[in-house]
């Protein structure tokens, strides 16, 4: 089923206007769900151009009508093991313009890793309960759309509990990696200081002290430092 943009969407959480319309593929095989995911995202304003229900209709719909992004469930017919993920996987290899928002049940940290392989530009990986979170659900989707990353912060704690793990991030001090948690949800260093309650000048610093220490190349582009720091992660 698919709605025009700003049709209402009885029963679910009124989410805020979009910035800009986007063309969004959606692929989830719980009907009750993807019809759930199409009426929020019609109210945000933005066009659902094609809602399936398995992997290669997901890469068929998308060679079709060439959308801004797709929304894609990890889990799908016929083994309901990682159908959606590989489709994904192969969109982002041959159609790397489109972006790829993966809505999970559970935190996943091997497709997770999978996904984020290679280059991490407009992708995203959340919990298909933050989707009740209307505004939050609109930001990582039109963040993904233009080309940024968008990861559910359970994600990010689990990439970084590994890590910490095999002794990855030994040398970061606990207020680093907590900057390192945030740089890796996405958010900007304004973002950061906001959350943490300290100033800009504080978190260029803990930034430029991150890199140094796991020999990352510093760049004033929020976004290809968060590659550079899931790089990391995945290594």
């Amino acid at each position: 089923m698919l709605l025009t943009p700003g049709e209402p969407a009885h029963g679910l959480p009124a989410p805020s206007r979009a910035r800009r319309p986007l063309r969004v593929v959606v692929a989830e095989d719980a009907v009750l769900v993807r019809e759930g995911l199409v009426r929020l995202l019609a109210e945000d304003g933005h066009l659902v151009v094609a809602a399936v229900g398995d992997g290669p209709a997901l890469v068929s719909a998308v060679l079709t009508h060439r959308p801004d992004v797709s929304v894609v469930d990890v889990r799908m017919p016929p083994t309901h093991t990682d159908e959606g993920l590989r489709a994904a996987a192969e969109l982002r290899k041959h159609h790397p313009e489109v972006g790829v928002l993966v809505l999970s049940q559970y935190i996943e940290t091997t497709y997770a890793t999978a996904l984020l392989a290679g280059n991490a530009g407009g992708v995203g990986y959340m919990l298909k309960d933050r989707v009740a979170d209307a505004a939050e659900f609109a930001d990582a989707l039109e963040r993904v759309a233009v080309g940024g990353t968008a990861l559910d912060p359970e994600v990010v704690t689990k990439l970084m509990r590994a890590s910490r793990q095999i002794g990855g991030l030994g040398g970061l001090t606990p207020r680093e990696r907590e900057v390192l948690e945030l740089m890796a949800e996405g958010r900007s260093n304004a973002a950061i200081a906001e959350a943490m309650v300290i100033s800009s000048g504080a978190v260029e610093k803990h930034v430029a002290s991150i890199f140094g220490k796991l020999g990352l190349p510093s760049s004033e582009a929020d976004n290809r430092r968060v590659l550079a720091v899931l790089q990391y992660l995945r290594a």
